[in-house]
């Protein structure tokens, strides 16, 4: 049954680990009912229990981004139990080898676009709509873009085409969301230290061909950044933000 419409809610996707797991932590102190989504049940629920045992609310999800029915059926689960939703971090990604574009298979190629374009349209789309329709109107998106959706890494091109294809639809939700009170940003993160950054720490290659170890930052500054994104009110926006390691090769790249 929905609770109280004074309970806050809060949807993560790619929520098992690296910055998903790190911005449902923070929602949760800040309050939120919190939906975990991903496509591996175990670190969710593990994450659930986590909440429960701190006197929180979380609800965990199997939920793979790049199917419009799973997707779907994320969306009548959280408007089943919670009856609306504040917040919606689309935060799934992948990436592909960093190799010439022409050794990149199709396949390699597609399950990026379909994970980080179509999968986060389908998400920004579900949300969309449950807070078209809910009462009051309105709510948040925060879309996870990158760096990559201004400048490309060497050997990139799905990744960083996926990212620039993130913010063009950041911008449009943003736009036609106005008349339903619904606001919608994008939070473009560099070298924040997860599992999928480690090789960061390691060398990685520059466009003068040389490896460079680059400087990470505490995932927790990512957290944080979404957590005041989420707290404005809904008459106030952060279009864009970027959080990166201050020190990181971004500005001047290449």
């Amino acid at each position: 049954m929905p609770s109280s419409s004074a309970l806050k809610v809060a949807l993560v996707t790619g929520a098992g680990s690296g910055i998903g797991r790190a911005v449902a932590l923070q929602l949760l102190k800040d309050g939120y009912a919190v939906v975990l989504a991903g496509r591996r049940l175990e670190p969710l629920t593990e994450l659930a229990e986590q909440a429960k045992a701190a006197g929180q609310q979380a609800l965990a999800v199997s939920t793979d981004v790049r199917d419009a029915a799973s997707v779907e059926a994320l969306f009548a689960t959280i408007e089943k139990t919670y009856g609306r939703l504040d917040v919606s971090f689309n935060n799934a990604g992948i990436g592909a080898p960093a190799v010439p574009m022409d050794e990149l298979s199709v396949e390699q190629w597609k399950n990026v676009i379909d994970t980080n374009v179509t999968g986060m349209f389908l998400c920004v789309r579900g949300a969309f709509g449950l807070m078209r329709r809910q009462v009051p109107q309105g709510g948040r998106i925060i879309n996870n873009g990158s760096i990559s959706a201004h400048t490309p890494r060497l050997f990139s091109s799905p990744y960083t085409s996926s990212k620039h294809a993130v913010l063009g639809l950041t911008k449009s939700t943003s736009l036609d969301g106005r008349q339903y009170n619904i606001a919608c940003g994008q939070i473009d993160i560099g070298n924040a230290l997860t599992e999928m950054t480690d090789r960061m720490t390691k060398g990685v290659l520059q466009p003068n061909g040389e490896l460079q170890v680059e400087p990470t930052m505490n995932v927790q500054h990512v957290a944080d950044a979404v957590s005041y994104m989420a707290s404005l009110p809904l008459s106030a926006n952060v279009l864009n933000m970027t959080v990166m390691a201050n020190s990181m090769p971004f500005v001047g790249r290449g």
